[in-house]
C-alpha cells in the first residue's frame, strides 16, 4: 500500500469528465477465493491509494466465507480493506450440481447488493463459477465490467467460463501477448484491451529479498532448509473428476516415496474437492512426519514458500504462472492447465497411470534452479491498470461493440495504454569494451551504452549488472518491453547452462563463469549466453545475408578470427561447444605461432593481432612508413599496415595478400567440409580480404563448391544484434 501511495503524485482532487463535471469513479471489486484475491489485492491497494480519483467497495463471497477453506476473508480485513458486503453463496455438495446451485444462489443475492452500491465499474477476475455469476449480474444490470486475465487458455470448465465472461465484459486487462491476440480473435474491441501483465507480479518481483527463513520454519518445521522441500497444490478437474482423484492418489504416493518435507494445501471449492480431502486423510497425510497439510497460507507467505522451494507440484495455475517469476521447478500434473503459456521451469506430466512417472518427474526437477520468467508480467501492471481506469469515459454508450473479421493488421494500442515494443537487452563482452544495448524486434538499436571492460571478474560482473539495470529502466522511457537478456562473449560457452567454460586470452579471469544466474536473479529476466562467433551467425540469420538461407557460415575478422556455422537453419555448437573455432583451422604447418599455442592457424596470419605484429616488425626496421603517411599514434596497429599497403608499400601489401590467402585457404576447407551455399565475412577486416578469398576459391576449391557466394556482412553491429537474436528468436518462436 505504501508503494502505491508513493506512486501516486499530487494531482487534481477529482476526475473531470468531458463536460467539466467532477466525478469520482466508483469501483466495486468482488473477490471469491484466496487465488483471485492475490491478483485483485494489488489493484485494490492502488485504487485505495488514490481516493481523489476512485471510491472502492469490496464484496466478498464464495469460499472466502467457508471455514473448511480457511475463512480467508480475514486476510482482506488484515489488509485494512472495509468489506461492504459478505455473501454466502456456496451450496455444499460433492458433484457438478452443487456448482450450478452455487451460481444460482449468487445470482439471487447479487442484484440487491449491486442496486445499493450502484458502481460505475465492476472488476471481475478470472474463470471461476463465482465470477461468472458476478459478470452475469453486472451485465444484466447495465454495470460496466472490467475483466482481469481474459484471453488465456487452460483445461477444465474454467476455459469456457473465462471466455463467457469475456463476452460479457466491456473492458479487458490481459497478461500476455497471446492472450491479447485471443481476445482480438474473439472479436473484442481493440481499444478496450489493455496488455498490462499480471497484477500479482507487481508483488512477486520484489518479494524474494524479504526474511523468508522464519516463514519456512513456521510452516514446515525448524529443521528445513531452502530448496529442500516441496509445495503441493492440486485441485479436482471438473470435466473428469474420477481421473483427477486417481492422479491425486498417485501424487501423494510419489511424494511419500520421495521422502522430502512437503507442504500440502487443501484443494479449492470444486466438484470432487471433498473426495480429494478424503484421499489425504486415508493416506494419513495430516499426521505423516514429512507432511504439513494446511487449508490456507497468506499470499505474502506463500510467495516466500514457493520462491525457495526445491519444487512445486500439482495442477494450480499458480505453478505455471506466478512460480516462474522465481525460477522454481514446477511439475504440472494432468490437463487442468493445458494450453497455458509456461516458462522452461515447468515439466508437464499429462497423464500418469502409476506413481513411477510422477516420482521420475520429481527426481528430474527437485532442487534445480531455472532462469526467472516474466511471461506473465514485468512488475508494472497496476500503474497501467489505474491509468486505463482513468481513461474510461462513462458517457460512451454502454452497449458493447464487437470487431468482427477481418481483424485490423495493426493491433497495437495507443501509447496512453503503454503497449511497449518487444525488445531485448543485448550485452557484448569484447577484449576492450563492454557494451549493452536495447534492441528492438526489427534489429534497431534503440539505446546503446559503452564502458571499458574491467580486468577482474568481480568488477566486470558488477559493471554488467549496473549497465543492464540502467538499460532496463531506460526501456520503460523509450516504450520498450524487455523480453530477456542475450550475452555475446569470447571463449568457449555452454549455452544450455549459461556458463563461460574457457575464455580467450583477451578477456582475463573469465573461465568457469556462470553468467545466467546472477543476471537473471537481479533483473528477473531469462538470460541466454553464447560465443561471439555464434552470435554473429545468429545476427546474420535474423537480420542479415543469412536470412532464409538453410546452410551458411559466418567468419569474423577482427582482433581475432572466429565464426559460426548454421546448418539446416540451426546453429551448430558441437559435442563440447567447440564447433566453429574457424580461426584455428591450420593452413600452414610451419606458420607463425598462434595465441592458442599451435602454429599456422588462420588467426596467426589474418587476425588484427597478427597484422599488428607484422606492422611492428616493419616499423622496427623502418620499412613501414611511406610518403603521405605519418604516425600520430604511439602504438603501431593493423590500420597502419593497411594504410601503407594502399599507399604503395610493397612489403605491407605482400603481408596483406598472405593474410588474405591464409583466410581463403581456410574458407576452402570450410567449403569442402560443410558445403554451405553462402560464406559471410564480417568484422573490420572483411572488406580488405574479400577479393583475396574469392581468388583462392577460384584457384583451389573443387568445382562443385565454387558456386557458393562469398559476401561482406552489411550489419553494423553483429555482436549486439546476435546477442539480441538469442532472446528474440527464442521468446517469440515458442509454441505451448
Amino acid at each position: 500500500e505504501v508503494y502505491f501511495k508513493n506512486l501516486s503524485k499530487p494531482k487534481q482532487n477529482e476526475v473531470m469528465d468531458k463536460n467539466g463535471n467532477n466525478h469520482k469513479l466508483r469501483i466495486c471489486v468482488a473477490t471469491c477465493n484466496r487465488a483471485d484475491y492475490s491478483k485483485l489485492a494489488p489493484i485494490m491497494f492502488g485504487i485505495k491509494a488514490e481516493p481523489q480519483f476512485f471510491e472502492l467497495d469490496v464484496v466478498v463471497l464464495g469460499s472466502h466465507l467457508i471455514d473448511d477453506y480457511g475463512n480467508t476473508y480475514r486476510m482482506i480485513e488484515q489488509d485494512d480493506f472495509d468489506i461492504h458486503t459478505r455473501l454466502h453463496t456456496i451450496v455444499r455438495g460433492e458433484d457438478e450440481a452443487a456448482m450450478v446451485e452455487s451460481v444460482g444462489l449468487a445470482l439471487v443475492k447479487l442484484p440487491d447488493v449491486l442496486n445499493r452500491l450502484k458502481p460505475d465499474i465492476m472488476i471481475v477476475h478470472g474463470d471461476r463459477f463465482d465470477a461468472l455469476a458476478l459478470a452475469t449480474s453486472a451485465a444484466l444490470m447495465n454495470i460496466r465490467i472490467l475483466h482481469i486475465e481474459g484471453g488465456e487458455v487452460s483445461g477444465t470448465i474454467d476455459d469456457s467460463i473465462r471466455h463467457a465472461i469475456t463476452k460479457l465484459a466491456h473492458y479487458h486487462v490481459c497478461c500476455t501477448r497471446s492472450a491479447e491476440q485471443h481476445l482480438i480473435a474473439m472479436c473484442e474491441d481493440h481499444d478496450r484491451i489493455l496488455l498490462a501483465g499480471c497484477p500479482s507480479y507487481d508483488k512477486l518481483l520484489s518479494a524474494k529479498n524479504k526474511d523468508y527463513m522464519s516463514i519456512i520454519r513456521m510452516w514446515l518445521g525448524e529443521d528445513v532448509k531452502t530448496r529442500d522441500y516441496i509445495v503441493a497444490l492440486q485441485h479436482p478437474v471438473t470435466t473428469d473428476i474420477k481421473h483427477s482423484i486417481k492422479m491425486f492418489e498417485l501424487t501423494l504416493d510419489a511424494l511419500i516415496s520421495f521422502n522430502k518435507r512437503t507442504l500440502v494445501l487443501f484443494p479449492n471449492v470444486d466438484a470432487g474437492d471433498k473426495e480429494m480431502v478424503r484421499v489425504m486423510r486415508k493416506k494419513g497425510i495430516e499426521h505423516h512426519p514429512n507432511f504439513r497439510a494446511v487449508k490456507h497460507v497468506p499470499f505474502d507467505q506463500f510467495i516466500q514458500l514457493v520462491a525457495h522451494a526445491g519444487c512445486m507440484i500439482g495442477n494450480s495455475s499458480c505453478g505455471v504462472r506466478e512460480v516462474g517469476a522465481f525460477g522454481t521447478p514446477v511439475i504440472n500434473l494432468g490437463t487442468r492447465q493445458t494450453g497455458r503459456e509456461t516458462g522452461e521451469n515447468v515439466l508437464h506430466v499429462r497423464d500418469a497411470d502409476t506413481q513411477d512417472k510422477i516420482l521420475h518427474a520429481l527426481q528430474l526437477q527437485f532442487g534445480k534452479q531455472y532462469p526467472c520468467s516474466k511471461i506473465y508480467g514485468d512488475g508494472n501492471a497496476v500503474p497501467r491498470i489505474l491509468k486505463f481506469l482513468k481513461s474510461i469515459d462513462l458517457k460512451e454508450p454502454l452497449q458493447k461493440k464487437f470487431c468482427f473479421p477481418p481483424v485490423k493488421d495493426n493491433i497495437s494500442q495507443d501509447i496512453d495504454h503503454i503497449l511497449e515494443t518487444q525488445s531485448a537487452l543485448a550485452v557484448d563482452l569484447g577484449g576492450t569494451n563492454l557494451r549493452v544495448a536495447i534492441v528492438s524486434m526489427k534489429g534497431e538499436i534503440v539505446k546503446k551504452y559503452t564502458q571499458l571492460n574491467p580486468k577482474t571478474y568481480e568488477d566486470r560482473l558488477e559493471l554488467i549488472l549496473k549497465m543492464c539495470v540502467e538499460a532496463a529502466s531506460e526501456a520503460v522511457n523509450v516504450n520498450c518491453r524487455i523480453l530477456g537478456v542475450g550475452i555475446s562473449t569470447g571463449g568457449r560457452v555452454n549455452p544450455r547452462e549459461g556458463i563461460v567454460l574457457h575464455s580467450t586470452k583477451l578477456i582475463q579471469e573469465w573461465s568457469s563463469v556462470d553468467l545466467r544466474t546472477p543476471i537473471s536473479d537481479a533483473l528477473h529476466l531469462p538470460v541466454w549466453v553464447d560465443n561471439d562467433g555464434n552470435c554473429a551467425a545468429l545476427a546474420e540469420r535474423k537480420f542479415g545475408h543469412g536470412k532464409g538461407i538453410e546452410n551458411f557460415v559466418t567468419l569474423i575478422t577482427g582482433t581475432g578470427i572466429g565464426g559460426g556455422i548454421v546448418h539446416q537453419h540451426e546453429l551448430i555448437h558441437g559435442s563440447s561447444f567447440c564447433a566453429a573455432e574457424l580461426g584455428h583451422i591450420v593452413v600452414s604447418l610451419d606458420g607463425p605461432e598462434c595465441l592458442c599455442g599451435s602454429k599456422g592457424c588462420i588467426e596467426a596470419f589474418a587476425s588484427g593481432i597478427a597484422l599488428q605484429r607484422e606492422a611492428k616488425k616493419l616499423h622496427d626496421e623502418d620499412l613501414l612508413l611511406v610518403e603521405g603517411m605519418s604516425m600520430k599514434e604511439e602504438v603501431v596497429s593493423a590500420a597502419h599496415l593497411i594504410q601503407a599497403a594502399k599507399l604503395g608499400n610493397t612489403k605491407a601489401d605482400s603481408i596483406l595478400r598472405t593474410a588474405g590467402t591464409a583466410l581463403g585457404l581456410g574458407v576452402v576447407n570450410i567449403l569442402h567440409t560443410m558445403n554451405p551455399s553462402l560464406v559471410i565475412l564480417s568484422g573490420v577486416l572483411a572488406s580488405h580480404y574479400i577479393n583475396a578469398v574469392k581468388d583462392v576459391i577460384n584457384r583451389q576449391a573443387l568445382s562443385s563448391v565454387k558456386t557458393a557466394d562469398v559476401v561482406v556482412s552489411n550489419l553494423a553491429d553483429p555482436a549486439l544484434l546476435g546477442a539480441a537474436s538469442l532472446v528474440l528468436d527464442y521468446t517469440t518462436r515458442r509454441i505451448y
